[in-house]
């Protein structure tokens, strides 16, 4: 286990340096002049050229690119094009409202989806199942925005009640952050119980048609122990796959959501950083999106060992 840890650690680099590379030559390749979309017209020629200097805009694309790595290398995301603040501070704080949601969304999720999986998985064609089907299949086609939308004209209209605008902290005002969170963790954890419920109803039900499970009743195990000490664990394995999908791309900044509320997650950061052509945050911001999603990833395909004895890392 700790060689195929060391071993994926270290494809890790590959893949954050293609991004890197990627991402470094469209932000360079987008039509447009930076130093004047960030100065403006009025900007006289000295101003423009010293934003340029100050930024390294003047230099090969080779020399910059081995720049901004030199930095990324030693936790220095260079500086905001637009604020001059330091980017990895404010990408933290950021990704910790962005977690915060995240963990409360995909908690939501679990806690409706698994259970309703199992119980269409036990109840295949049945009423049950057929309504869990169309409740999974809503929350997966219906979007983000939409549901948001609606849910916030409801509170208004029905219950005279509006989100409160803003983020407060959770170590600050735990109970204002929460009530400011979980509307936006319903909308986004409805989306993702729609398809951990799809998954975990197929996967629970291929493996309850497997002769293994007929052999454990047949020697009277109770139901409750065949399905969650037999054939939950033993269809954990795409259900998993699923949730990590999913939790990666959530980290990476809801970007629909986080707009919508007002909040300042991570995905906020990127769509402002974009419309302002801060190419700085954005690289800063995409380099450190993409190592979340495979650390999510690394962490998942290490649960597969624990979960299922049958997989062995070598």
């Amino acid at each position: 286990m700790f060689t195929y840890v060391i071993r994926r650690i270290l494809m890790l680099v590959p893949v954050l340096f293609g991004v890197s590379v990627l991402i470094f030559l469209v932000m360079r390749i987008i039509p447009g002049d930076v130093a004047q979309t960030i100065l403006g017209t009025d900007a006289t020629p000295e101003a423009l050229q010293q934003l340029r200097e100050d930024f390294g805009l003047n230099l090969p694309l080779h020399i910059q690119y081995f720049n901004w790595m030199s930095g990324v290398l030693t936790l220095d995301f260079g500086e905001s094009m637009r604020t001059g603040k330091e980017i990895l501070p404010d990408i933290l704080s950021r990704f910790t409202v962005t977690f915060e949601l995240t963990l409360i969304s995909a908690l939501i999720a679990w806690i409706i989806a698994i259970p309703m999986g199992i119980i269409a998985a036990m109840k295949r064609n049945s009423n049950t199942d057929f309504g869990v089907r169309i409740v999974s299949l809503l929350g997966v086609s219906f979007p983000n925005f939409a549901l948001a939308t609606i849910i916030i004209l409801v509170l208004a209209l029905v219950f005279s009640y509006s989100p409160p605008v803003g983020y407060v902290g959770f170590f600050e005002d735990p109970f204002k952050n929460l009530e400011i969170m979980i509307i936006p963790a319903i909308v986004m954890g409805t989306s993702m119980a729609g398809a951990v419920m799809r998954m975990t109803r197929s996967s629970v039900l291929e493996i309850l048609m497997q002769d293994f499970i007929r052999t454990i009743r047949a020697k009277g195990a109770k139901e409750r122990v065949v399905i969650f000490q037999h054939a939950l664990k033993n269809a954990m394995i795409p259900i998993l796959t699923i949730i990590g999908l999913q939790v990666g791309t959530l980290l990476g900044g809801a970007v629909i959501v986080e707009q919508i509320f007002s909040l300042p997650g991570l995905g906020q950061l990127v769509l402002t950083a974009i419309n302002q052509r801060d190419f700085m945050v954005v690289q800063g911001s995409v380099l450190f999106i993409a190592f979340i999603f495979v650390l999510v990833n690394l962490l998942i395909d290490i649960l597969y060992a624990y979960i299922d004895p049958r997989i062995s890392y070598k």
